[in-house]
């Protein structure tokens, strides 16, 4: 699936559609327009500027911890953090993310989360660029 024009771009890890956002405004875009509440949502912990990532979950059963690693590191990859050696990626299911009012674009909060810690990695695909 190509995501030329979209708010996102495009991964495939380990079988799931992993959606990373383009910029603040791409991030509550894909947030709350694009994700499903069963969706898993990744973000760099500590209010480090960075992507949103989702990852596609329409059975709604667990991700895989090999998946929201990869997906973590992808989050981490497209931050501020990217230079890194380890980064701290908070995670929840998109439906634990509201919006605070009158917050700024891609300010967002977490009823409930995890958190991995990772290597940044923009987890492009094997052989070329993310799509």
């Amino acid at each position: 699936m190509a995501s030329k024009g979209r708010p996102y771009r495009t991964l495939h890890l380990g079988g799931f559609e992993v959606l990373v956002g383009r910029g603040d405004e791409d991030n509550d875009t894909l947030t709350f327009d694009v994700a499903e509440p069963q969706d898993l949502w990744l973000h760099v912990a500590g209010g480090t500027p960075g992507s949103h990532v989702v990852v596609r979950n329409p059975g709604g059963g667990e991700v895989p911890r090999q998946v929201v690693e990869q997906a973590a590191a992808a989050a981490a990859g497209y931050s501020k953090a990217r230079a890194a050696q380890r980064v701290e990626v908070h995670f929840c299911r998109a439906g634990d993310v509201s919006k605070p009012r009158g917050a700024p674009a891609g300010l967002v909060q977490l009823a409930r989360w995890k958190s991995v810690k990772v290597k940044p990695d923009p987890g492009k695909e094997p052989g070329g660029e993310p799509e």
